[in-house]
């Protein structure tokens, strides 16, 4: 995969010591930690959610490859915030500021500080079939067409 560009699209980000380029927290995270680019702290109410910049932009180019927009899973499990649409699929021609929708699913109320990491970023390898109409399926699966929950817990 070639390099994925990054795009400075708010001043902020290198202005102020508190933020950094995207980085990994350790060598072996997956993810890419995004943080808050918000002027001043944002408090979010118990139910509520948010639509928050990153400041970066992203432009992955290769239609292989798409952007992931993922929860911390701290911040999930200790403070109920989440992401709005559970998990943001960043496709590869966007060139648009990385926004990540937070929601705040507990029942306290939230807050969120400038340059706080909010969620992370990933890229994930596309796979791009083929789609073929049959009348019938080669082989039938064990499962067969059996609906939600037919192979786990009843």
């Amino acid at each position: 995969m070639q390099a994925v560009q990054v795009k400075v699209v708010n001043p902020k980000i290198t202005e102020d010591e508190a933020f950094s380029l995207p980085t990994r927290a350790t060598d072996g995270s997956a993810g890419i930690d995004l943080r808050a680019c918000i002027d001043e702290p944002l408090t979010i109410k118990a139910g509520e959610t948010h639509l928050v910049g990153t400041g970066l932009a992203v432009y992955i180019q290769d239609p292989n490859y798409a952007g992931m927009i993922l929860p911390r899973s701290g911040l999930g499990h200790k403070h109920g915030i989440v992401l709005g649409n559970l998990v943001g699929l960043i496709d590869a021609d966007y060139q648009g500021e990385l926004m990540v929708s937070i929601w705040n699913r507990s029942e306290n109320d939230f807050l969120l500080n400038p340059a706080e990491r909010m969620a992370q970023y990933i890229v994930v390898p596309i796979a791009r079939p083929a789609f073929e109409i049959v009348a019938e399926f080669n082989d039938e699966s064990v499962r067969g067409a059996g609906g939600f929950g037919h192979s786990g817990r009843q």
